[in-house]
């Protein structure tokens, strides 16, 4: 499976491809960052942000795009420019019929340190040992990119027989909700 994890921001979007399958070791493909300027107009920066995401849609052929989940912050202009550039990359995927999966900062970091808390330092260093880098990829966006990557990799193949499991449950049900 070939992975494209997508750290949504306005100043700085970390993408990161990763490839292999649970089990195995996994392979890095691309790492970096689509960067915009902080003094351009808003839709400018939207468009940079979607020509850098079709960059790496085309040069990689992900076979799913992996977006970090929006969660509350304090600051409410933060959120807003993280949840649009968000869309922008889901927006980007959807256009080309791929799939895309949600994750969030706290669900990352638990499948790649083992601790919903670990912060940037550590999800960096398990990102560079995982895929068997010489240093942590900078800056923490294109880590925290690969890591929702690597996440979605090992994750994916238990959300699938769950939500298998839970359709076909649904499927021996009647419209009255009794067993057929």
């Amino acid at each position: 499976m070939r992975v494209l994890g997508v750290d949504p921001g306005l100043t700085r979007c970390g993408v990161g491809v990763v490839e292999g399958v649970a089990g195995r070791p996994l392979t890095m493909r691309g790492v970096g960052v689509v960067r915009t300027s902080v003094d351009e107009e808003l839709g400018r920066r939207l468009v940079g942000i979607e020509r850098g995401i079709e960059q790496w849609l085309d040069e990689h052929r992900p076979e799913i795009v992996v977006v970090e989940r929006v969660f509350s912050q304090h600051n409410v202009s933060t959120v807003m420019g993280t949840a649009q550039a968000s869309a922008v990359a889901m927006l980007c995927a959807a256009r080309r019929g791929l799939p895309v999966a949600l994750h969030t900062p706290s669900e990352v970091k638990a499948a790649v340190t083992g601790s919903g808390r670990a912060d940037k330092a550590q999800v960096g260093a398990m990102v560079t040992r995982l895929l068997r880098l010489d240093a942590p990829p900078k800056p923490a966006d294109a880590a925290d990119a690969l890591a929702l990557a690597i996440c979605h990799i090992w994750r994916a193949p238990a959300q699938n027989r769950l939500q298998q499991a839970v359709a076909a449950h649904r499927a021996t049900l009647s419209p009255k909700g009794r067993t057929a």
